[in-house]
């Protein structure tokens, strides 16, 4: 029997308590893509019984992300080539994610990707300072040390649909 070390290590590159957030972060992205990796491209797309297909739910995330980074961290525009990616808005007039379709797997998967490698190439400057200093925006302010928990929190909660929606569809 192989036994599992299962603890928390800090992502290389990055002041030790950030990494070990970031580390969180990747983790839960590794469990998506591992379950992705096999994932039958006829089933991105397919809806069941109203929820939000998997294309779309990895649209959401990726696009999740990206604003948390832009508009809450860095207090920016996005960048030309991440702002080049979402070419659907987030979500519908009654509040429902868009229903994204016609995009493959390996675009969704170079779209959470670009936005993480910006996220990473933006957080590896960070010192502690920076990561617990509030943004201040109108309705709320926010640390960047909380958008990660937010995020890891949110594609957690996400990957649990989509892997209920591949056990279902399959």
């Amino acid at each position: 029997m192989n036994k599992r070390s299962l603890q928390i290590n800090v992502l290389p590159g990055f002041a030790p308590e950030i990494g070990r957030w970031l580390w969180c972060l990747e983790d839960v992205r590794r469990t998506v893509l591992e379950r992705m990796s096999d994932l039958n491209p006829d089933l991105l797309d397919r809806k069941m019984d109203g929820r939000n297909s998997i294309g779309s739910l990895l649209y959401h995330i990726a696009l999740i992300e990206a604003d948390w980074l832009y508009v809450e961290v860095l207090q920016t525009e996005y960048e030309t080539d991440i702002r080049s990616l979402f070419m659907q808005e987030d979500r519908s007039e009654d509040g429902s994610l868009v229903h994204v379709a016609g995009q493959t797997l390996e675009q969704h998967l170079h779209r959470l990707q670009a936005v993480r490698d910006k996220l990473l190439f933006h957080f590896k400057t960070m010192d502690m300072t920076n990561w617990r200093t509030p943004r201040q925006l109108e309705s709320y302010d926010v640390t960047p040390e909380w958008v990660i928990y937010h995020l890891v929190e949110h594609e957690a909660h996400h990957r649990g649909q989509i892997f209920e929606l591949v056990r279902n569809l399959v």
